[in-house]
């Protein structure tokens, strides 16, 4: 029998040989840390549907991201829980809100750390959703709704807008380092980027959720955040999972109005987009492990069903392989641990 000339199982034969010819690298610094921060002292409030996961205290907080940094993530992002919601999102962009409290904190603490600012108004809104909500006018003209009609609500996206800057403008004195807006109101990284040079803030980057799918896996973010809509859903103004090419004229937009890093959210079924992503515009492109992927994992693992190490390096270093530059995740500290040996 006649064996082909190459034989590509020569290069497998033990783990220096595949190490050698290895040809995508997951590394600690790939890495982002996305972190909870609510008010309060000495507090660290597990996530129910987030094994692993807290609402983190400033203090606590500052703790937690030291070791984050002691492993070697150059990077977190984050969240915060206000004392108290409204329809203007107030606690969003107030000076002593939660995120600019903690974001001074950690800057005075850890300079060196990269502070990311998810910038959104779901946590802020007395109703959970990611803008400024109107009753929709009524669809009988000007005659007023016929009695026992439902009102209906939407999203006002040029109010959601002025509100985006503002919190934006508030994490960016405070001194973050990115900003990341993740709302998905059209134009809203024209506005802020257009906010932050206004005021001296010219070199802040912008890092774009710019291809946000309305997707299933959010579910124990939502509980973590304290986000949940009080009615109706996101679809209205995330996207379609269905849609791949109009995800890349979302990113193109994006980039166009003066994003830095542009970002692929869900990132485990959604590869093919991430890898479409990098291939058309070659900007940084980052992808969101997000709380639904940890969760299932985090489950089957804890039920002797998966080796959570393995899966989760291989899903890892799949973002990787996809074209991510930029991993946030949920494991990023025990990914560091692991990859530190």
């Amino acid at each position: 029998m006649r064996f082909p000339i190459y034989r590509p199982r020569r290069l497998r034969q033990n783990a220096k040989l595949r190490a050698l010819v290895r040809e995508t690298e997951l590394s600690v610094t790939d890495l982002v840390m996305p972190l909870f921060v609510r008010n309060g002292t000495r507090l660290r409030k597990p996530i129910n549907s987030m094994p692993g996961q807290f609402q983190l205290s400033v203090d606590e907080l500052v703790k937690e991201a030291e070791r984050t940094a002691k492993l070697g993530v150059p990077a977190i992002i984050l969240f915060g829980i206000p004392d108290r919601k409204d329809e203007k999102a107030g606690g969003a962009y107030a000076p002593n809100g939660v995120v600019p409290k903690a974001v001074r904190a950690l800057k005075k603490e850890l300079p060196e750390l990269v502070v990311i600012c998810d910038v959104c108004l779901c946590e802020y809104m007395s109703h959970g959703h990611c803008g400024v909500v109107r009753t929709e006018p009524s669809p009988v003209g000007g005659r007023g709704r016929p009695p026992g009609t439902p009102k209906t609500y939407v999203v006002d996206n040029d109010a959601t807008l002025r509100l985006l800057a503002k919190s934006a403008q508030a994490y960016a004195e405070a001194g973050a380092d990115i900003v990341a807006p993740s709302d998905m109101m059209d134009g809203r990284v024209a506005a802020i980027r257009a906010s932050l040079d206004e005021t001296g803030f010219s070199n802040t980057p912008i890092m774009s959720y710019a291809a946000k799918f309305a997707s299933s896996y959010y579910g124990p973010f939502r509980e973590a955040a304290e986000s949940l809509p009080q009615f109706g859903d996101r679809r209205t103004y995330q996207m379609d999972c269905a849609n791949a090419d109009e995800a890349l004229r979302e990113v193109a937009l994006d980039i166009e109005e003066g994003a830095d890093i542009v970002m692929v959210k869900p990132a485990l079924g959604y590869q093919d987009l991430i890898w479409r992503v990098k291939e058309k515009f070659r900007y940084p492109v980052a992808c969101y492990n997000v709380s639904g992927e940890y969760a299932m994992v985090k489950a089957a693992a804890q039920n002797g069903w998966l080796d959570e190490k393995q899966v989760v390096l291989e899903m890892l270093t799949g973002f990787r392989r996809s074209g991510a530059d930029i991993i946030l995740t949920y494991w990023a500290q025990q990914a560091a641990q692991w990859l530190n040996g």
